[in-house]
């Protein structure tokens, strides 16, 4: 299973970085922290430009605020030099849930394992 993910990894970009990603990271840019989930930062050495190699599926909502922050130039440090500071309010970040099991449905969706009985309509019949 791991020599398949490699390959995977090494030929498409949804999988992960691929190789010349991987190569072209290391010889122009410089680690700058790692993220909860497992993504890594990388800036180059003016900080000019920076990006992200995921963990995984490349989806940008995988991105916490604090990082989104630093990738956007909103931040000058990134978040391991100076920590985002949290409110007590706020909820922890989540990434798009669409498309997936955890997606939300409403009360009356046939995507709920239980779904609300409706009692504001009724069926059309022909008469």
């Amino acid at each position: 299973m791991g020599i398949l993910r490699n390959l995977l990894q090494a030929v498409t970009w949804w999988n992960g970085a691929t190789l010349n990603t991987r190569l072209w990271s290391w010889r122009n840019g410089s680690k700058v922290g790692e993220d909860a989930a497992g993504n890594t930062f990388f800036q180059n050495d003016d900080g000019s430009r920076r990006w992200v190699m995921f963990n995984g599926e490349a989806e940008a909502s995988r991105v916490g605020p604090e990082w989104h922050g630093w990738l956007h130039h909103t931040f000058d440090e990134p978040p391991t030099e100076r920590p985002l500071i949290r409110q007590e309010w706020e909820k922890p970040h989540l990434p798009n849930l669409t498309g997936t099991p955890q997606a939300y449905a409403p009360a009356g969706s046939i995507r709920r394992v239980q779904p609300k009985e409706r009692t504001d309509y009724e069926a059309w019949s022909p008469e």
